[in-house]
C-alpha cells in the first residue's frame, strides 16, 4: 500500500501543449526517461495504450492514459512478477511554459533512502525532458 507521495517537479520554456504532445508519446521515454525505459519502447500486440520497454527495472509494460485536453499523463508500470506501480504524471500550464509534475510514490518496504533515491532519479529524469524540450541537449 503506498503510505507517502513527493511530488518532483520541472518548468519548461516551451508550450504546455508541445511539453504534453511529446512526453506524450511513449517512443520519446528512452529519450528522457532513463529510470523507466533504457531501449526502444514498443506497443504491446493486441493491447491499446500498452508498451513495452527494457528498464533498469527488466522488462516492464507501460499503460499510458489515452491522449486527453488536460495534461494528463498517468501511466501503469507493470514489472514482469505482475507487480503494478500508479505513476500520476501531469504537464500543467504555467505562463507561456509548462510545468511538469511527477508524483513519486512510496511503495510498501521501501526504505527512507530508496524512496529519496526514487525522487531523486525522476528528478534527473525530468532535468532531461526540459533540457531536451528546450533545445540544450546535444547529440543525435
Amino acid at each position: 500500500m503506498t503510505t507517502e507521495s513527493r511530488l518532483v517537479s520541472t518548468v519548461i520554456a516551451r508550450p504546455w501543449q508541445d511539453v504534453y504532445a511529446y512526453t506524450a508519446d511513449p517512443h520519446n521515454l528512452v529519450d528522457w526517461a532513463a529510470g523507466l525505459a533504457s531501449a526502444q519502447v514498443e506497443p504491446a500486440p493486441d493491447r491499446p495504450d500498452t508498451y513495452v520497454a527494457d528498464s533498469p527495472l527488466g522488462r516492464v509494460e507501460i499503460v499510458w492514459t489515452p491522449d486527453n485536453p488536460f495534461g494528463v499523463l498517468d501511466h501503469v508500470v507493470r514489472l514482469a512478477d505482475g507487480t503494478e506501480m500508479d505513476n500520476p504524471l501531469r504537464v500543467v500550464p504555467l505562463g507561456e511554459g509548462a510545468e511538469v509534475v511527477f508524483h513519486v510514490r512510496r511503495r510498501a518496504g521501501m526504505s527512507d533512502d530508496d524512496f529519496t533515491r526514487d525522487a531523486d532519479a525522476v528528478a534527473t529524469d525530468l532535468a532531461t525532458l526540459r533540457r531536451l524540450l528546450e533545445g540544450q541537449l546535444t547529440g543525435p
